[in-house]
C-alpha cells in the first residue's frame, strides 16, 4: 500500500498521482493499481524512484475514483511486471498519441541521461489535451506537436507528422505508445525504413501475470511478453491494430 502525496491536474481529463514511496522500475514496466473498495486497473508508471507516480485519463468510475485520490489515502500496488523499453542507438525518435506518453516519459528522461538524441512527436485532440509537453522540453527533447483539431503544431494525426519527420531524418530506433491503430501505422512506417521499433500496447487486462487470458495477442500476453514488445515481435502480431478481446474474451474489431 502506497500513500498519496499529491494529485496534479495535467490536462482537463487527465491527473497525475503521486505517492510518499519510492518505486523502482524500468521504463515502460506497469504495475496493478488497487484502489480499495472499487477495482483494480494496470498502469504504466509516468515517474520512477522517489515520489513514484502514475497518471491517468478519467474516463469511468474507477479512473474517476483514483484521479480524487486525496493526499494520505492508500492505494494498493503490486508489481512493477513485464517488459520496458530498451536503449537501441543514439537518436530515438518517440512517436506518442493521448495518454500515451505516460507509459514513455521516463524512457525518454533516461535516454537523455544516457546523452541519447531524442525526438519527440507528441500527439492530441486537441492542444489542451497535450500531455508532459513542457517536462519532454525540460528534459531535454525536440518537441514536434500534433493536434487532431490544429489548435498546436501540425494539423492531423501524430501519425502523419512522424511519416514527415522520418522522411526527413534517420533513427537508430522508433519507440511508440498510445491508440492501437496508431502504433500499427508507426511500426509499418518504420519497417519501409527499416529502422527498428519498440511499442507499448495496451489491452484488456484482469491478472497482470499471463494467467486469465484477456490481454492475449496472437498467442502472446500484453502483460507477460509486453507490454513493450520488440521489433521482430511486433511484425508477427496480425491482430495489431486490427482485433482484441471484449470483457467476455470474444474477439472483437478494435
Amino acid at each position: 500500500m502506497l500513500t498519496v502525496a499529491k494529485t496534479v491536474d495535467e490536462t482537463p481529463t487527465i491527473k497525475t498521482v503521486r505517492f510518499r514511496e519510492s518505486l523502482e522500475a524500468c521504463p515502460g514496466q506497469f504495475v496493478m493499481v488497487w484502489v480499495p473498495g472499487v477495482d483494480e486497473y494496470p498502469m504504466s508508471l509516468s515517474y520512477l524512484g522517489r515520489n513514484a507516480g502514475i497518471t491517468v485519463q478519467v474516463k469511468g468510475d474507477g479512473t474517476r475514483a483514483l484521479a480524487s485520490a486525496k493526499p494520505g489515502d492508500k492505494i494498493g500496488i503490486r508489481g512493477p511486471y513485464g517488459h520496458g523499453y530498451e536503449l537501441v542507438g543514439k537518436k530515438i525518435l518517440v512517436v506518442a498519441g493521448g495518454t500515451g506518453m505516460a507509459s514513455i516519459m521516463t524512457f525518454v528522461e533516461q535516454a537523455l541521461s544516457k546523452k541519447a538524441k531524442v525526438d519527440v512527436v507528441l500527439g492530441a485532440r486537441t492542444s489542451a489535451e497535450l500531455l508532459f509537453e513542457k517536462r519532454i522540453a525540460r528534459a531535454g527533447a525536440k518537441v514536434y506537436i500534433s493536434t487532431d483539431d490544429g489548435t498546436k503544431g501540425f494539423k492531423g494525426f501524430a501519425t502523419g507528422l512522424a511519416e514527415k519527420i522520418m522522411s526527413e531524418q534517420r533513427y537508430s530506433c522508433v519507440c511508440t505508445c498510445g491508440p492501437e491503430q496508431m502504433i500499427a501505422k508507426v511500426t509499418r512506417l518504420a519497417g519501409r525504413r527499416a529502422t527498428p521499433v519498440q511499442a507499448s500496447l495496451e489491452r484488456l487486462m484482469k491478472c497482470g501475470i499471463g494467467i486469465c487470458d484477456s490481454c492475449a495477442i496472437d498467442g502472446m500476453h500484453v502483460c507477460r511478453d509486453g507490454p513493450v514488445f520488440s521489433n521482430n515481435e511486433l511484425r508477427r502480431l496480425s491482430e495489431l491494430g486490427r482485433t482484441k478481446l471484449d470483457l467476455d474474451g470474444r474477439k472483437v474489431p478494435i
